[in-house]
């Protein structure tokens, strides 16, 4: 089984890549577990709700890993919750660092921002510095992990071929 993490800032086609590499090669995906979590809360988030995110994230994939047919497509990963902890709050809990330390993917799918920003009640930096100053650090991210990791951008239709032919590479090397 392969895993692969569509991962970058807001508002960069991360879950529409996840849903149509999905169905392009007939499996299931795990959507971001904090839309989800924030959506049920009746109050702004607080740092405090970041490991319930974490812990929920790490549980969807789990449950999303034993559907899925050969390869599971990841809308995010923990580096996620730890970037948003950091930023928001300057610092991320021990536990969620741990749990990055023991998660793993085969390959990552950087989104680049080119895409126009979409307005959701979810999404807090539409400021294109913003934007590139979350990319760099995702690309960092995706650097240092050393994990294979492939940039995502252009239309639609590119980032979905250029993503398929990354995935298909999976299963014949690289």
């Amino acid at each position: 089984m392969k895993k692969v993490v569509v991962i970058g800032p807001e508002s960069t086609g991360k879950s529409t890549l996840s849903e149509k590499l999905a169905n392009d090669f007939h499996t299931v995906w795990t959507p971001e577990y904090a839309r989800e979590y924030i959506e049920q809360l009746n109050r702004p988030y607080e740092q405090s709700d970041l490991l319930a995110i974490a812990l929920g994230q790490t549980e969807l994939e789990q449950q999303q890993m034993a559907k899925a047919n050969k390869v599971l497509i990841c809308d995010t990963d923990l580096y996620v919750v730890k970037v948003w902890s950091e930023h928001k709050y300057g610092d991320c809990d021990a536990r969620i660092l741990d749990a990055i330390s023991k998660q793993s993917c085969d390959l990552y799918l950087l989104t680049y921002i080119d895409l126009p920003w979409e307005e959701d009640p979810q999404r807090e930096y539409p400021d294109p510095e913003m934007r590139n100053y979350f990319y760099q650090i995702y690309r960092d991210i995706v650097m240092q992990s050393g994990t294979p990791w492939v940039e995502i951008k252009g239309t639609y239709a590119e980032r979905e071929s250029t993503a398929k032919a990354a995935v298909n590479q999976l299963f014949t090397g690289y």
